[in-house]
């Protein structure tokens, strides 16, 4: 079976050093670097807001960063501010293999975050991912990056609420771990039928 790896939010804001950063999240580009050439397409995907998004915690005066507060399509995590637009946070990590098939932005509606690949925050407004992966037949998918416990989570249970055959490598991830997310996290993949493993499959 043709098979995909997606690599998951591997960006300077989420690096040392970033706005967001992940503990050792730079460390992530050497295994994934690796991988790429075993797979039969590579998708990107990049954290791409406009100023003033809605998830950022300065956008809600009062409220602190890592705080939730309700949205409309439910509760929401207040971030400080990331991976803005043209900015040098929200460029890939300069380590990073970037030749890979596509580039998946996400996160660029204001009023809607997005951690998964796959879709918005609000569960039902399509990235163009899935449709993408199904025209060229590559159902077995292989995801790695930042966070694992956030974005990557999300883009697993998506892609297995979809039907595709779905691997995290923990080896080429990175977590926030806010308050016990990780576990959680972990958890739902495995509940989900996510095959979770650590280097080659």
């Amino acid at each position: 079976m043709p098979s995909a790896l997606i690599v998951i939010d591997v960006q300077n804001d989420f690096c040392s050093g970033g706005a967001l950063a992940v503990a050792g999240g730079e460390e992530v580009t050497a295994p994934i670097n690796a991988m790429m050439d075993r797979y039969d397409a590579v998708i990107l995907t990049q954290d791409w807001h406009p100023a003033g998004h809605s998830s950022f915690a300065s956008s809600h005066p009062g409220e602190a960063a890592f705080g939730l507060v309700e949205m409309p399509y439910g509760p929401q995590v207040l971030w400080p501010d990331h991976c803005v637009q043209g900015t040098p946070g929200a460029a890939f990590h300069k380590d990073l293999r970037q030749d890979g098939d596509l580039i998946i932005r996400k996160g660029f509606r204001a009023a809607v975050d997005s951690y998964s690949a796959f879709f918005e925050n609000d569960k039902t407004t399509p990235t163009g991912l899935e449709g993408y992966l199904r025209n060229r037949d590559l159902m077995d998918l292989t995801l790695v990056g930042l966070a694992t416990d956030f974005c990557v989570a999300f883009s697993a249970l998506d892609a297995a609420r979809l039907g595709f055959d779905v691997r995290v490598d923990l080896s080429a991830c990175r977590a926030i771990d806010l308050e016990g997310s990780l576990n959680t996290a972990l958890k739902d993949m495995q509940e989900a039928g996510v095959h979770l493993g650590q280097g080659p499959a």
